[in-house]
């Protein structure tokens, strides 16, 4: 399995992001090739299909991408069972690799 967090430089939930894939990823008892790339502009956005930073694709998909997402380079938050935070939970990126 491939993730790619997609970020802008300096983008503040980019550690969070970070740790909570890999935790999730353990939990979840899989095997993850993990790559990290910056976000340049929009027209990359657009390529990438990056609707906000951080964005977590897995297998080249955003399982948390909504009908309305659009490319956009711009801080992305992520509605949880604790409420809107900068990235996805642990528990919904296990649920997430567990299919």
């Amino acid at each position: 399995m491939e993730i790619t967090l997609l970020h802008v430089a300096d983008c503040p939930n980019l550690a969070v992001a970070r740790d909570r894939v890999t935790e999730a990823a353990e939990r979840a008892g899989v095997v993850v090739r993990f790559e990290e790339r910056v976000v340049l502009d929009s027209s990359e956005a657009v390529v990438l299909g990056f609707t906000g930073s951080p964005t977590v694709l897995i297998d080249g998909a955003d399982p948390f991408a909504t009908a309305d997402s659009t490319p956009s380079v711009a801080c992305r938050l992520y509605a949880t069972d604790d409420g809107v935070q900068g990235a996805p939970s642990v528990e919904d990126l296990v649920k997430v690799l567990g299919r």
